[in-house]
């Protein structure tokens, strides 16, 4: 693995500025890049911008109001990773968060920021003091065997749930991390 360049910073995004305009687009660009050069992050290229658009507010949104925390990688100031914590809305379940929506921008894949990230992520969820975090990934990438080196372990396989076209339909996995 190349050497990860010092100057990526994990930084959680305050409720207060959720809403600017700056990171938003910095947010899509992101989304629409990392999509369209095939990540699994909810959406198949070429990306359908508004549909990110609207799906990325309705996440602000929920970071604006306190539900649910936006984690970032920064390089030089400018957003080049994130991923959400997801609260799952039921007091039965508030010892545990969600991963939603994690990336790094393309050009940083396989160099190690995707680990500086989800470490990041570990030490909120810590500081927050939850107990476990969930997270899904998309059939037919491979991409869980990097969650399993950092200690997540499939308990669940839904099959065909993510329709990609007619006739592509993948399992969604359920991976689990205990902090």
């Amino acid at each position: 693995m190349p050497n990860l360049d010092p100057d990526l910073v994990y930084a959680i995004v305050d409720a207060s500025d959720a809403r600017n305009p700056e990171l938003r687009g910095q947010l899509l660009e992101m989304w629409v890049d990392v999509t369209n050069a095939g990540g699994a992050v909810g959406f198949t290229p070429p990306a359908d911008v508004s549909a990110v658009e609207r799906t990325l507010d309705a996440a602000l949104d929920r970071v604006a109001a306190g539900t649910d925390v936006l984690g970032t990688l920064r390089q030089n100031g400018t957003v080049v990773g994130m991923a959400f914590l997801v609260e799952a809305g039921s007091a039965l379940r508030r010892h545990w968060r969600t991963i939603l929506r994690l990336m790094v921008r393309p050009e940083l894949q396989g160099r190690g920021a995707g680990r500086l990230l989800l470490e990041g992520l570990h030490g909120t969820a810590s500081e927050l003091g939850l107990e476990q975090l969930m997270l899904t990934t998309r059939g037919g990438t491979g991409v869980e065997g990097f969650y399993e080196r950092f200690g997540y372990s499939i308990v669940g396989r839904h099959p065909g749930a993510i329709r990609l076209a007619p006739g592509d339909d993948r399992d969604e996995i359920i991976l689990i991390y205990r902090l």
